[in-house]
């Protein structure tokens, strides 16, 4: 990859581009909860959540802990620090565009102000 830019994990993307997923995301963002909470919760059967879940562990933006029998569900930090930094690094680059734009903007509301001073 060319320079120092973010790499954002294409697996992450895709995994919470799932509506079921983003809203188990959405669901582990107040803490943490077992696959029957996340179930009833979203009115899924359990073994769809169980599906999605894997999904969420295998591209590491879950993390399982097994207590006795059951498995207690949370957020990993990392794949949204990297989804934060990525976006940031669009922040210079739009800044940029916005700036360029007022200036060109101003440039013509100039242009336009000389026209109507000299008719």
């Amino acid at each position: 990859m060319p320079g120092n830019k973010p790499v954002m994990e294409v697996a992450t993307l895709s995994a919470l581009a799932e509506p079921n997923r983003m809203q188990i995301v959405e669901l582990l963002r107040d803490g943490p909860l077992t696959v029957g909470e996340i179930a009833d919760r979203l009115g899924l059967r359990q073994p769809q959540a169980s599906k999605h879940l894997k999904v969420l562990s295998e591209n590491g933006i879950l993390e399982v802990k097994a207590e006795a029998n059951r498995r207690i569900y949370k957020l990993r930090s990392e794949p949204f620090q990297a989804l934060d930094t990525w976006v940031k690094s669009f922040q210079s680059v739009m800044e940029s565009r916005f700036d360029n734009l007022e200036e060109y903007l101003r440039e013509l509301q100039g242009k336009e102000n000389k026209n109507q001073a000299n008719p």
